[in-house]
């Protein structure tokens, strides 16, 4: 396992200054070098997604459990899991927040019926579901889902998650896992390689 860990700045200390670095994407002007993949985590290529049964709490379907999965069927999905601790604040903080925004936005500009599903992997289901309302407000997704996994903080066991992966990000199509990529740190400048995957799904270069 490669565990080649990026100098990047920690995320700020404390509950509420890390509540706070989440949401403001818009007063952060610093770039960083993209780290594309540091760990292996997620399925296998060529897999069939697993089920992934999730409380969907902003997105296409709201305030109840779902199999998103299931319910994206062939369509293509990206599939972002999202470590947290103190029950809901990414572990990844502040830099997590941009790449989900840049993401968004950039699935969004695509076109197509290409969608995020991002699931906090947590402690604290309840914690967490009053959190994520509160990420929308200020992050304004239009192309994302927020959802949390109520089971295992380690995720479902068929998505291999890596418990040293603080994001793991997985492309699906037609069924089928397409690129798994887990990250120790991540932020905005690793939604290109992402989005050149999709781009190739859709038929868009």
């Amino acid at each position: 396992m490669n565990l080649n860990l990026r100098n990047r700045p920690n995320a700020i200390s404390g509950s509420f200054g890390l509540f706070l670095g989440f949401l403001g994407l818009g007063l952060c002007l610093t770039t960083w070098t993209a780290a594309w993949a540091d760990v292996e985590s997620g399925p296998a290529k060529d897999a069939n997604v697993p089920e992934l049964k999730v409380f969907a709490v902003v997105g296409m379907i709201e305030d109840k459990e779902v199999d998103y999965a299931s319910l994206r069927g062939n369509k293509t999905t990206v599939y972002v899991f999202v470590k947290s601790k103190e029950g809901r604040i990414p572990e990844a903080g502040r830099p997590a927040g941009r790449f989900l925004k840049e993401l968004d936005k950039a699935i969004k500009d695509l076109g197509g019926d290409a969608y995020i599903v991002a699931v906090w992997l947590t402690d604290d289901g309840d914690q967490t579901k009053e959190y994520l309302p509160l990420v929308q407000t200020s992050l304004q997704f239009e192309a994302t889902a927020l959802t949390y996994y109520p089971g295992d903080k380690t995720g479902p066991m068929d998505w291999a998650i890596n418990a040293d992966a603080n994001v793991t990000v997985v492309i699906a199509a037609r069924g089928k896992v397409v690129q798994s990529l887990g990250y120790l740190s991540v932020n905005e400048t690793d939604v290109p390689k992402v989005v050149e995957i999709v781009k190739k799904l859709n038929g868009n270069l």
